[in-house]
């Protein structure tokens, strides 16, 4: 099967314990959402890894460009005082 003829393209998430982070572990191609729910179940969870299944179309990311990191997150740099060396400890001060 060519690429112009693949069901399109899901993105996998699973979360291995309840209140955990997800983590990326890798995409499907399916129809709609919940055949790749199903993919992704059969696929990834075979030795049941996880307590949920997050799948979230490719097509659907937005995502920085890294060409762009210097000029994306300049900004933060003129914001010393979010950083906790800006500040002077008061004499006297204790468990601070």
């Amino acid at each position: 099967m060519s690429a112009d003829n693949q069901f399109p393209q899901w993105e996998v998430f699973i979360q291995s314990k309840t209140g955990l982070p997800y983590k990326h572990v890798g995409n499907v191609h399916a129809a709609d959402g919940e055949l790749a729910l199903q993919n992704a179940r059969d696929l990834y969870t075979r030795r049941q890894e996880g307590t949920s299944i997050w799948v979230l179309p490719t097509d659907q990311i937005v995502a920085s460009n890294p060409d762009d990191s210097d000029a994306f997150f300049d900004p933060a740099e003129d914001k010393i005082y979010r950083a906790a060396t800006y500040y002077t400890m008061p004499k006297g001060a204790k468990h601070i």
